[in-house]
């Protein structure tokens, strides 16, 4: 019926963003004027395996294409961890069955589409940069850096509009460096004391754990800081607000961003935004720091809607083939 009165057309964008629990896609009507026209997820149901995978994978382009009475020629895709198309490899990515599988080609040949893919944090910035928070109050920025703090620490970075890819596929990437080496768990990276481990969610309810003796999720942590009446949880979220400025000065002092947008659930804290510019004053290489931190306006379908503009920027399609 929707197909029928006109709504989809050549133009519209797709995308697809695999998350660790949802797979969702979305048809955008087009580039100049990115409405949302359909979104639908499915479970991603990681633990049966990664042919499971691929057949929710499946499952969603066919609702997709039932609902728009169209096949796309490309789809733009979101994906956990980073490709390397130089050898055809997912890699670093924590739902570990897609690690060393060729995700790309396994899912045009599945879909029977092609397919151009970026790491879902870069995907996540540009989605902010072009529909969200930063076209909203800070349309001229040129360098835009997005971080996701939640259950994983990931970065992406725009440029000029574009999402820089890198050599490696891993351009913006920031989650997995080292910050307090030898302290937290040892990382799926190889790591021990990369940012993940130090200022993730479970990185800082394990912290709160290990000082405290008990259990606490990290927003009941943040509420008893405010109330000043738990040392553990003060500590809890110094290590945070500590953390996550060393952190940033390093991308700051080398890509000198015109905004920073945080997204994931650490990123409610309201701290973040308040008390940070005056850390990294001390921090970073310059005797001031006016860049704008905000939080992200799109929520957990940042990605999804960035995967859709993936097919709209052609200076990616290179590093697909």
């Amino acid at each position: 019926m929707e197909a029928e009165m006109g709504i989809f057309g050549a133009e519209n964008l797709w995308g697809i963003d695999l998350g660790g629990t949802k797979i969702e896609g979305v048809v955008l009507k087009s580039f100049e004027q990115p409405d949302e026209l359909l979104r639908i997820r499915v479970p991603t149901e990681a633990h049966l395996g990664y042919e499971h995978i691929l057949n929710q994978f499946q499952l969603l382009f066919s609702k997709l294409q039932a609902k728009t009475g169209r096949k796309p020629d490309v789809i733009g895709l979101a994906s956990p961890g980073t490709y390397i198309a130089k050898i055809g490899e997912m890699k670093n990515c924590n739902a570990t069955v897609i690690n060393g599988r060729n995700l790309k080609k396994d899912l045009e040949d599945t879909l029977e589409v092609d397919i151009v893919l970026a790491n879902d944090a870069n995907c996540f910035a540009l989605a902010e940069t072009k529909l969200g928070i930063v076209k909203s109050h800070y349309s001229e920025a040129k360098v835009v850096f997005g971080v996701i703090l939640g259950t994983g620490v990931g970065g992406g970075l725009v440029v000029n509009g574009h999402v820089i890819q890198g050599k490696h596929g891993i351009g913006g990437e920031w989650g997995h460096n080292y910050l307090y080496p030898g302290e937290g768990k040892l990382c799926y990276c190889g790591k021990q004391g990369c940012n993940e481990q130090i200022i993730s969610g479970p990185a800082l309810e394990e912290f709160y754990k290990q000082k405290s003796g008990h259990y606490k999720p990290l927003k009941e942590i943040y509420h008893l800081h405010l109330q000043g009446v738990d040392k553990f949880a003060e500590l809890t979220i110094k290590r945070l607000l500590d953390g996550f400025a060393k952190a940033l000065s390093v991308v700051i002092n080398i890509v000198d961003p015109d905004v920073i947008v945080l997204g994931g659930g650490v990123s409610h804290i309201d701290a973040l935004y308040t008390d940070t510019s005056e850390v990294l004053k001390d921090m970073i290489f310059n005797h001031e720091f006016d860049t704008p931190i905000l939080k992200a306006q799109l929520g957990d379908s940042a990605g999804v809607f960035g995967a859709a503009l993936l097919i709209a920027d052609t200076s990616l399609l290179p590093l697909d083939k």
